[in-house]
Order: structure tokens, then sequence, then C-alpha cells
């Protein structure tokens, strides 16, 4: 429903209400909320009018939405066409570049098979990997230096 209340829940709280309230104030206490939220609506949109004609009439387009952060670069990222943003991720398949990895992998894993079962030195430096004369091999990683 609204708020994220589902319909036993609202049962609940009318319930809850009657009980609290009794159905004698009942009405008026619903008058008294209804009348508060109004007030604090027309509050706000005066607060918000006074805001906008502060600023001036450059930012004439302003919402307040925008200070979103997802709303904001929703805005002005992605609907901008400028950027090129769109193309780039639609041009973007996560299930097709998962799948390039994988076969990656499977194939240095074919490798490594290959090269152990022939007698060849493994191609993998692990940490945990013994050299042909018994001492443990560092991996070097060119793109760590």
């Amino acid at each position: 429903m609204f708020f994220d209340i589902g319909p036993l829940e609202l049962i609940a709280l009318i319930i809850l209400a009657v009980l609290i309230f009794g159905p004698d104030k009942l009405p008026k206490v619903i008058q008294d909320v209804a009348g508060m939220i109004r007030k604090l609506r027309e509050f706000s949109d005066s607060a918000k009018e006074d805001i906008r004609r502060e600023l001036g009439p450059e930012f004439k387009d302003f919402e307040f939405e925008d200070l979103n952060p997802k709303n904001f670069a929703r805005k002005h990222l992605l609907d901008n066409e400028d950027l090129g943003l769109k193309e780039l991720a639609n041009g973007f398949d996560l299930k097709k570049e998962m799948a390039e990895v994988g076969d990656a992998a499977k194939t240095v894993g074919e490798i490594r098979e290959d090269n152990a079962g022939a007698g060849k030195p493994r191609t993998s430096l692990r940490k945990d990997e013994q050299a042909e004369d018994g001492k443990s091999v560092t991996p070097y990683d060119s793109d760590a230096t």
C-alpha cells in the first residue's frame, strides 16, 4: 500500500487507534492529524517557492528532487547525450564479459594441466608452490611494481 504498510498492518493500526482514542474521539483526531499534515505541506511548498525566488532566474528549472544523488546523476550524466554514456552502458554486456573471463580461466587451467602432465615446469606462481629445488617461489606481479 503506502509507506510499506500492508493491509494487515493497516487494519491493526485502525483497531489500535479505535482502542486508544475510542470511537467518539477518533473522527476529531483524524481531522486534527489531516489539518496538521495540510499545514506542513503548505509550509513546505511556501519554503520551496521562497528558495526558488531567492535563487533567481538562472535556477528556474531547479527541482528539489535533484538534490538526491541518484536523481542528480541520472539527470546530469545519464540523460546527457553529449557524453555518450548511454552507448557505453548499452554496449557493456556483463554476461558476455563474464563468459570471456570464464573461457580464459578454462584455457589457463588446460595449459596448466598440459604442462604438469608433460613433465614441464608449472606456469603458475602461487605462494604455496615449491620450485624444483624445493625452495618456495615468490610470485612476481609486474602490475604491482
